[in-house]
């Protein structure tokens, strides 16, 4: 089976020692739960199905079942910790530690190259701008970001996108994508575009107070609607989304870096039927 470093879920790397197990002898729940030290021989299955978690007591026990030591005994751990995090703080907290680790050991998380990526804007804003900069300084690059950032900055996140391979520098000293997609886990990519769109969100408000309107659009629509409609609009606005990623790669001499944001959320909670048969 694949070592446990190229996981993002503590629970399917389990699953996948079981259905290993299973395939070379004869193994069971029951069996994996006592080879573990838990007297409940259906405790690591529920753990794996997602009904319970790990405690971090057990966390030693099934490690040790699964022979995990050292570096894997310390990621596995750390997985533990990601997944059962309570709240983005701490599966962020999760994620950098799973990451400094990992470099210490020369070892690459993907999950940890797409939370820097969207953590950051000053990411996908370098990534857009240094190709149509060719050879232009870091200082230079710098000063087109309209919001405050250094050289110091600039040179650090381009050192970060071609080592995480969404930039190739050429020898010429010039920058080109690569086209690959930054990805990520199911686990890791709700977590980064959340981040993504926090960032995004405040830097939309600083453009409503220093930009012109004939630079940037603004709009909205406060208005009551049910969950089939909801519905019915997100897909319009998913269509409406990929029809403008189309017509801005049509684009063939780019000179600014945008950002849209499109964005539909609840102003109130939900009125019962019984409410509204009140008003």
């Amino acid at each position: 089976m694949r070592p446990v470093t190229e996981y993002q879920d503590y629970r399917q790397y389990m699953q996948d020692f079981y259905e290993e197990r299973k395939r070379s002898s004869y193994f069971t729940w029951r069996k994996f739960a006592s080879l573990a030290g838990f007297a409940s021989p259906a405790y690591l299955k529920l753990v794996c199905d997602g009904k319970t978690s790990l405690s971090k007591p057990g966390v030693a026990k099934v490690a040790r079942a699964m022979n995990l030591e050292g570096f894997d005994f310390t990621y596995f751990a750390l997985l533990v910790r990601f997944g059962n995090a309570k709240n983005d703080s701490e599966k962020e907290a999760a994620l950098m530690a799973l990451e400094r680790e990992a470099r210490m050991n020369k070892i690459r998380i993907i999950d940890a190259d797409a939370f820097r990526y969207y953590e950051d804007p000053t990411c996908p804003i370098v990534r857009e701008l240094a190709p149509v900069m060719p050879r232009a300084t870091f200082g230079e690059i710098a000063s087109k970001i309209r919001s405050e950032t250094t050289a110091a900055q600039v040179r650090d996140t381009l050192q970060f996108l071609v080592k995480a391979d969404l930039l190739k520098k050429n020898a010429d000293e010039t920058y080109e994508q690569t086209q690959k997609a930054v990805k990520g886990s199911k686990e890791t990519i709700p977590l980064v575009i959340r981040t993504m769109n926090k960032k995004m969100t405040e830097l939309a408000a600083r453009s409503i107070a220093n930009d012109s309107v004939e630079e940037r659009n603004f709009s909205g629509i406060t208005m009551g609607i049910d969950k089939r409609t909801y519905d019915r609009i997100t897909r319009e606005i998913e269509i409406f989304r990929k029809k403008i990623v189309d017509i801005a790669n049509e684009c063939q001499k780019i000179d600014q870096v945008y950002q849209m944001n499109l964005q539909i959320f609840p102003l109130t909670d939900k009125i019962s039927n019984i409410e509204s048969r009140k008003g």
